[in-house]
């Protein structure tokens, strides 16, 4: 008798999951009401979603908002579908906005990036997992996490999977966080760039093309990004292809690469374990490298002061991408042997190479690749880069 009253209990308890599963499918206006519900809240308000699978065809707006909540059942229990998206660009715009959190749901298919925020004043993205499903391909947005021109920002316990471009990608913000993330078969990882002020710690950057990018690129309205922290994480196995659309500058980036400081000044590249990253584990390179040309002229295309230390390094016998020119240059020169840290050689006129300091690496080999002498005379000595820089402070 118990056994039988046990199984009926179990039958209706699976019947009302199966009915909030289905709830949210039988509301044919869920698009308008979840629209409607983020054009009239109130500073302060919290908007529940339910547990369930939503459609939408259009991008949800947040605009012009202060302490506003969205909060999911879980990124296992709340899902929102793009995949038959029609109007805009974004699955979830955040724009003019102030303390807003955005929290555990899944998101996923936009034909564009998933969760966008822009000119926000305190954003938290938490326990979300933002997500292109199928086979990584360029026509998947560009980004899964894209804050942009935005000011204290925490993304926490995170998973981007599938972006043509970055999964999670910072641009041009100030005071930011990135931690306890997962990112994979992204085209990029992580990428922070022309952000100054940045933590990136404890994340695990996984089978991507690039593991975890710092960059400053020219032609934008926050010319210099730095004092970017990169700190015990795990990069492993970014060999993937590079499926970014031509004309990216993700595109450029070669796949097997760990971890790469593009023009940035002020990072320190501290206790990460890098692993299994077959072509440049890590990578201190100038924009010039990318051959591309420049025509801002506040642009600095050089990193500087840049300290990688105390990080680990582990990879098999491998064999370099071919198909990147970096890649084939590093099989041509070294066989199935690369260094782990690769610097191009590239600086300004009147600085110092000092200004790169390279300490107390577990089996981190290094070559300064001489881009400027068409990669001839390379050195394997590191000698001239044994120095310490101040350290950044730590994340509390």
């Amino acid at each position: 008798m118990f056994l039988s009253f046990w199984r009926i209990g179990l039958l209706l308890e699976l019947w009302v999951s199966v009915l909030s599963m289905t709830a949210v499918w039988a509301q044919p206006d869920v698009q308008k009401r979840l629209q409607t519900q983020l054009i009239l809240a109130e500073d302060g308000d919290v908007i529940e979603l339910p547990a369930g699978r939503m459609e939408f065809t259009n991008t949800l707006w947040l605009d012009g908002k202060r302490r506003i909540t969205l909060r999911g059942a879980g990124t296992d229990r709340t899902v929102l579908s793009f995949r038959h998206q029609q109007q805009g660009a974004e699955g979830l715009k955040i724009t003019n906005a102030a303390d807003v959190v955005i929290e555990g749901f899944t998101i996923e298919n936009g034909r564009g990036d998933l969760i966008k925020a822009q000119q926000v004043q305190g954003l938290v993205l938490r326990n979300i997992k933002a997500q292109w499903t199928g086979k990584p391909r360029k026509t998947n947005g560009a980004y899964a996490l894209y804050p942009v021109q935005c000011v204290r920002v925490r993304i926490e316990r995170c998973t981007a999977i599938g972006a043509s471009d970055a999964g999670i990608y910072v641009g041009q913000s100030d005071s930011v966080w990135v931690n306890g993330c997962l990112a994979y078969h992204n085209v990029a990882g992580i990428e922070i760039e022309n952000t100054t002020n940045a933590w990136v710690w404890s994340n695990t950057a996984r089978d991507n093309a690039g593991g975890i990018l710092v960059f400053d690129l020219p032609d934008l309205p926050k010319k210099r990004g730095g004092r970017v922290l990169v700190w015990k994480n795990e990069v492993v196995h970014n060999n993937h292809r590079n499926f970014a659309p031509k004309g990216n500058i993700v595109a450029n980036v070669p796949p097997g690469t760990g971890i790469m400081v593009l023009a940035t000044r002020e990072v320190e590249v501290a206790e990460n374990a890098l692993r299994n990253n077959r072509t440049a584990s890590t990578a201190i390179v100038s924009y010039h490298l990318s051959r591309l040309p420049i025509q801002d002229t506040a642009y600095v295309p050089y990193p500087s002061e840049v300290y990688v230390h105390h990080n680990t390094y582990c990879t098999s016998k491998r064999k370099p991408t071919w198909k990147h020119r970096l890649g084939f240059l590093l099989w041509w020169k070294f066989g199935r042997r690369p260094p782990h840290i690769l610097y191009d050689g590239l600086t300004a006129p009147g600085t110092s190479e000092e200004r790169l300091c390279i300490q107390h690496n577990e089996n981190g080999s290094y070559a300064n690749l001489n881009a400027a002498q068409n990669f001839k005379q390379i050195s394997r000595h590191v000698a001239p880069h044994d120095c310490s820089l101040p350290l950044l402070p730590r994340p509390e």
